[in-house]
């Protein structure tokens, strides 16, 4: 059973996956633990695929990979679970297909986990932007920092950036947050954080390096999806909706003590 399981939702990332395979498993392959790469294509009309498939079979190494394929298109929120549902690692780490936050930033995750400090360690841009280099375009950038202020606001969670791209759980702990958690798309990283706060599962805002890379999935509608979501998890948690998940996580955090 590998020690990391590294997760890499995919959409339409033909031009560049096989870029960010070829780093990320020269990467482990450096690492003194045992890893296995999972590529889930979320329903990809155009190569990605045949390129993950390419890749795998052109790094024939002795870290397992897999590819995940469904089809049609279900969001990254849903590409993020199967991935971690599918991990058999004892961490869960996903990251952005584009490398935003390269993977050399990965000790920053794994290591406070590793040590027994926290559950949850994830990325942020916002607590030192001077590691930001490549920043996205303004009105972006300002569009993210004003979801952020209205996600504190609505569900009280006390972080700076819920939406970096690059997180890592501790599986035997967050197995059941994941399997509760419904949202699909742009809200689906504020959810699953919501879900480890209140669950009782230590969390830790890591910051990390990160660049704006072109070809961004994320737009507008992105961020409509993300105020509607936001809706959506308060009024699932105000009805109890996730009550069985946050029981099931703290009977599972009990029994790891």
């Amino acid at each position: 059973m590998p020690y990391l399981s590294v997760i890499i939702p995919a959409y339409n990332e033909a031009a560049r996956i096989g870029s960010t395979l070829q780093q990320v498993l020269a990467y482990l392959l450096q690492q003194p633990y045992t890893s296995e790469v999972i590529v889930v294509n979320d329903g990809s009309t155009d190569a990605t695929a045949q390129v993950v498939e390419a890749s795998f079979a052109s790094h024939a190494t002795h870290i397992p990979c897999r590819l995940i394929s469904y089809t049609p298109n279900r969001g990254k929120g849903y590409a993020v679970r199967q991935g971690l549902l599918a991990a058999t690692g004892t961490v869960g780490l996903f990251s952005d297909a584009d490398l935003s936050t390269p993977i050399t930033e990965l000790p920053l995750l794994l290591d406070p986990i590793q040590a027994g400090r926290y559950d949850v360690v994830f990325g942020s841009r916002a607590l030192d932007r001077s590691l930001i280099g490549v920043h996205q375009p303004w009105l972006r950038e300002q569009s993210g920092r004003f979801f952020n202020l209205i996600m504190q606001f609505a569900i009280k969670l006390p972080y700076a950036d819920t939406q970096c791209g690059f997180k890592a759980f501790r599986l035997d702990v967050c197995r059941p947050i994941v399997e509760g958690a419904i949202l699909n798309r742009f809200g689906f990283d504020v959810e699953l954080l919501y879900l480890a706060h209140h669950a009782g599962l230590r969390l830790f805002e890591q910051p990390v390096r990160w660049n704006d890379v072109v070809g961004s999935k994320v737009g507008l509608l992105s961020g409509l999806d993300g105020f509607r979501e936001l809706r959506q998890l308060r009024r699932r948690a105000r009805r109890g909706f996730y009550d069985d998940a946050l029981n099931r996580t703290r009977q599972a955090l009990s029994r790891a003590a």
